[in-house]
């Protein structure tokens, strides 16, 4: 069995971005409440962790930025861009969410875990150098990613993105750089409106990122094949030192802002890929973070299932949680028809050996 952190905190739910607002604290007071239950808590290790301060924020972003952010503070409400709304507490709330992975990241690092999941808001992929975008105020996973390389000396590291968005801060954070190999599926075209297939970085970063861009509709057996045949092959092939995965459950069957079909049998699959690559060639070094998914059903169901993959222990709660091994089945022999994901590995075999 795994060691396994699971990063929670009461500030992340005093993030308010305002009355019917998607991102609202009930996406993680759904998993927050079944964590709770002692049969699926007690399967986990709850670390303590700090916030960050400016000097690890400027790793990824401007000091207008962090001061604009920072201006939010003790404010009931304010207004970083159309979608992107604080209240007094988000400024703390996004400090400490990105202090969850760098804390992740270290713990991790000294072996005193095996992997974990940061359960943080607000999320983080779309906030750009600049500015605060798409419901995210800090890119959570670049600023780690970036501490981990200047603080760690981590020269290869691995980011995965399954979120139903592209993750455009993300992909700008690296794009001219072969330290940093960022992988995203996503609908499109939809918003932020990048991440299309030919966006495959420049200079010493080209052919560092890859985008698997979905018309939508695909479902559990397109992201098993997704996984399968490209996102496993290209992870064996670049060896990353960290896998860190900007998690999603916008893709679940019955999302209000998307259109794909994915169920939590398919969560699970994914992370079951992850975890056995990562133990291939990391040591199983592997953090993954909150980013969106507004279905409340499919944020828990969602969560539980990359938590019972992540410890490697059946949870028995009343409905299903673990994947069956009939399932599994059918996902290691898909062979489904995805011509976009054929495509893209069309384009990834450009770069890389599998």
């Amino acid at each position: 069995m795994r060691k396994t952190a699971v990063y929670r905190h009461d500030l992340f739910m005093e993030h308010q971005p305002g009355y019917g607002h998607l991102e609202s604290p009930d996406r993680l007071r759904v998993i927050y409440d079944e964590l709770d239950q002692e049969n699926i808590g007690n399967n986990f290790i709850y670390p303590q962790f700090d916030p960050v301060s400016h000097d690890i924020l400027k790793l990824n972003h401007s000091p207008t930025l962090l001061k604009r952010v920072a201006d939010t503070a003790g404010k009931e409400h304010d207004y970083l861009d159309a979608d992107t709304a604080t209240s007094a507490d988000s400024y703390d709330a996004a400090c400490l969410a990105v202090g969850a992975l760098i804390d992740g990241i270290k713990r991790i690092d000294e072996g005193e875990i095996d992997n974990g999941f940061c359960l943080v808001r607000p999320p983080g992929h779309h906030a750009e150098h600049d500015q605060s975008m798409g419901f995210c105020l800090f890119n959570n996973v670049a600023v780690a990613a970036r501490w981990a390389m200047q603080n760690l000396g981590m020269q290869r590291i691995m980011i995965i993105d399954w979120d139903l968005h592209h993750g455009n801060g993300t992909q700008h954070s690296f794009y001219d750089t072969d330290k940093v190999l960022y992988l995203s599926s996503h609908q499109y075209p939809f918003y932020p409106g990048t991440g299309a297939l030919l966006e495959t970085g420049k200079a010493g970063g080209d052919g560092y990122t890859i985008n698997i861009p979905f018309p939508g509709g695909q479902g559990d057996m397109e992201f098993a094949r997704l996984f399968n045949e490209l996102v496993v092959p290209v992870t064996r092939s670049y060896k990353p030192e960290l896998i860190l995965i900007s998690c999603g459950f916008d893709i679940y069957d019955g999302d209000p802002l998307g259109a794909m079909e994915v169920s939590s049998d398919g969560f699970a699959w994914m992370t079951r890929k992850m975890v056995q690559v990562a133990e291939e060639v990391c040591d199983g070094k592997l953090l993954l973070t909150l980013e969106g998914g507004y279905n409340l059903t499919g944020m828990r169901d969602g969560a539980l299932a990359v938590l019972a993959e992540l410890c490697g222990r059946k949870m028995d709660i009343g409905y299903p949680v673990n994947l069956s091994s009939e399932k599994a089945k059918q996902f290691a022999d898909c062979d489904v028809e995805c011509p976009p994901l054929d495509q893209a590995i069309g384009i990834a075999q450009n770069y890389w050996d599998f």
